[in-house]
């Protein structure tokens, strides 16, 4: 015989998770003919997309022990709904499929949210997925952070990374002007969307960044999840790629030195995805189990 001693790795995925849930990314929707992305690189199939994200539904609600909760990561529909003038209804699409879902489902804000919907109107739709409670995020109820347990031992966050940005303000409001002058100070070309020759071309008006008031609100969750031995999944959306990508540096910092342990690696894909540490809003669908 040759037989082996099975792994503990092995014996791991083999036994039943503690938690799956469902991953989704910039689904872009919109009743529109194929396209491209900014960069006129990716191609964009936005009609198609509602069909991509129907499936990835089934999908889901087929699983076998059933996951607990979806992550909706961003840019749920594409921003030329806004000028087509179809914003609202595209939506209603999206809300339409991902309610067919038994579990609940977190939303992210991206920049494609926030070209089609003021943050004023965002709260009043299906996206706001922050609890009614004020407890579980920051005091501002526009800024969509908050956390929740879905699991013992584990905590989930959800950051608004355009928290700080002229996306979805209104231009004559404090936090509008704020964010211009930040923007203006770093990015002197008459396009605010342009890197060309900036030394930071993170500074664009297409990617935004996290209050200080969000980020004492973020290190007090994580000295809570420090003290109580949780693990934290970190949900934040899903800020445009390399070069232009990350949220705005050098407005806000962090003050926690915390021992939290992030849930980041090792992921369990799905069987059409493979184990991976490469972020996640490359992939328009996918399930995580933890162990």
């Amino acid at each position: 015989m040759n037989d082996k001693p099975t792994s503990s790795k092995q014996d791991k995925r083999l036994a039943a998770p503690r938690l799956a849930f469902g991953v989704i990314a910039d689904i872009q929707f919109a009743d529109a003919e194929d396209g491209y992305d900014f960069g006129g690189c990716r191609r964009r199939y936005y009609r198609h997309s509602l069909r991509l994200l129907r499936e990835a539904v089934r999908e889901w609600a087929g699983e076998s022990p059933p996951i607990g909760f979806v992550l909706q990561l961003g840019d749920s529909i594409d921003g030329q709904n806004a000028g087509r003038g179809e914003a609202e209804s595209a939506l209603q699409q999206v809300l339409e499929v991902l309610g067919q879902l038994s579990v609940p489902v977190h939303h992210a804000w991206g920049n494609h949210e926030l070209y089609n919907f003021s943050r004023a109107r965002l709260v009043q739709t299906g996206l706001y997925s922050r609890p009614a409670g004020g407890s579980d995020g920051p005091p501002d109820r526009e800024c969509h952070a908050y956390h929740c347990s879905p699991a013992p031992r584990l905590r989930l966050v959800v950051l608004d990374s355009y928290d700080t940005s002229t996306l979805g303000r209104d231009p004559g409001s404090p936090r509008y002007q704020e964010s211009l002058r930040v923007l203006r100070e770093k990015n002197p070309n008459d396009d605010l969307n342009s890197p060309e020759g900036l030394k930071e071309p993170h500074f664009v008006a297409f990617n935004g960044g996290f209050s200080q008031a969000q980020l004492d609100w973020f290190d007090e969750v994580l000295k809570f999840s420090d003290e109580n031995q949780e693990k934290v999944i970190l949900m934040c959306p899903s800020i445009p790629v390399l070069p232009m990508g990350f949220a705005w540096p050098g407005i806000t910092r962090l003050r926690c030195q915390t021992h939290t342990e992030f849930i980041t690696s090792p992921w369990r894909g799905s069987s059409r995805h493979p184990p991976t540490a490469t972020p996640l809003e490359l992939f328009m669908s996918m399930k995580i189990k933890w162990y």
